[in-house]
């Protein structure tokens, strides 16, 4: 009966949907800036420090942690009389981590230092059972720990395992401190490693290095037979390199890469930094560079476009379903956590769409949602009202945003209004 009941309000809130979902619309969109019709509806508030989250073939959401208590890892989220809110919230796990992801009767979980899954009926809200290990064998690391990882089309898992230094210095974020050439680092860290969908695995002894010079890709995404990942680029160029350069250049490089990642590619970390203003890979200066240097650079990968530097590109979501508009398909979302390192004001804090198709992008990106710090002139992440982390799309194309600051759900419907 409650299975029947569920699927009845499901049905109720897609056909609202097409009726432009006035009801449920946040009053002024939650002070989010949004394109003519749409309209952001405040699924869950303060649930904790959210990062990633997926949504279940039934509306069901699932949200990550990095840090939380007491409660769970894991926060499970069902709206029960469709009034778009989560009337229903559960937490589970004790693992902390920021990937995860619904697959075939699963949630995966993407914890510091393995991946897991529950097993999850079509009756149950959350597991009943403890989870299984499915990807182990990650060396220790105490920055950038996050796993977050992709699924292909033929049974392989691809993890993101990111550099633990900013530029793999003798003396770590030490002015002047040369790099470690080679970089031992890029031995297990680094890059993405491809590993078969199977309980056990060891990404190193089983797992393959698919790709290498990625300092840390915490947005990830599948998408028509390709890995698609937006990388965090380096810090400090001017707090480590005074010489070399000024604070207005370290405000403005290196770009946050979006990269296509092909197997054996090599995108040039430690050793290069991506400059998007002449959209050239360029020597950081731990190996030599000076701002013009490309050295051994002009043999790295390049990126398919050059975000904004510092901004945190934290999820990627190519928009595969229709409820949006047509300019929207097979185009990609990103969610930028905001900046630290920029002076005197930070910036990011937004999600943008960029145009794109068969792996090519069209034309300029454009802030799809934005308002997230609600303050102009920000001068430390730590003020702002909200920072967008997750990206998700649900069962009817709705796209799912959540907030790492306090935990707050938003879901982002076109209702075909201007008002």
């Amino acid at each position: 009966m409650k299975q029947a009941l569920t699927f009845s309000l499901l049905l109720i809130a897609a056909c609202t949907v097409e009726e432009n979902l006035e009801f449920a619309c946040a009053e002024n969109n939650d002070d989010l800036n949004l394109p003519a019709g749409f309209c952001a509806v405040v699924v869950a508030d303060s649930l904790g420090r959210a990062r990633h989250l997926t949504v279940r073939d039934n509306g069901d959401i699932y949200v990550a942690f990095r840090n939380q208590d007491d409660a769970g890892g894991i926060a499970a989220l069902r709206d029960e009389n469709g009034n778009g809110r989560a009337d229903r919230i559960e937490y589970f796990g004790d693992l902390r981590g920021t990937g995860i992801h619904w697959r075939e009767g699963w949630i995966y979980f993407g914890a510091n230092n393995q991946i897991v899954r529950y097993a999850l009926n079509a009756q149950e809200f959350t597991p009943a059972s403890a989870p299984e290990v499915m990807v182990n064998g990650f060396q220790e690391q105490n920055s950038h720990q996050a796993k977050p990882f992709e699924f292909d089309d033929s049974g392989n898992l691809y993890v993101n395992i990111g550099a633990p230094s900013n530029a793999c210095q003798e003396m770590r974020r030490s002015p002047g401190s040369e790099g470690l050439d080679p970089c031992p680092q890029l031995n297990y860290f680094g890059g993405v490693w491809r590993v078969s969908i199977r309980p056990e695995q060891h990404v190193h002894e089983d797992g393959i290095r698919y790709a290498t010079g990625i300092r840390h890709g915490v947005a990830n995404a599948w998408h028509e037979g390709n890995l698609y990942v937006v990388q965090h680029g380096r810090d400090d160029l001017h707090r480590l390199w005074p010489d070399l350069f000024t604070e207005t250049q370290n405000n403005n490089l290196p770009a946050e890469e979006f990269l296509v990642v092909q197997e054996g590619a090599d995108f040039g970390w430690p050793y290069c930094y991506y400059d998007h203003q002449s959209g050239i890979k360029k020597l950081n200066p731990e190996y030599g560079g000076d701002g013009e240097i490309i050295g051994r650079c002009e043999q790295a990968t390049l990126p398919i476009h050059g975000f904004p530097a510092h901004w945190a590109p934290n999820d990627l979501l190519f928009y595969t379903g229709t409820q949006y508009p047509e300019k929207y398909h097979n185009g990609a979302f990103v969610a930028f956590h905001g900046s630290w390192n920029r002076s005197p004001i930070q910036d990011g804090f937004q999600v943008i769409f960029l145009p794109m198709a068969a792996g090519e992008v069209l034309g300029e990106p454009e802030m799809f949602a934005g308002g997230f710090a609600a303050i102009d002139s920000l001068s430390t992440p730590g003020l702002a009202r909200a920072r967008p982390t997750g990206l998700a799309m649900g069962p009817d194309g709705s796209v799912y945003i959540s907030d790492s600051v306090k935990g707050r759900i938003w879901r982002i419907l076109y209702t075909n209004s201007s008002g």
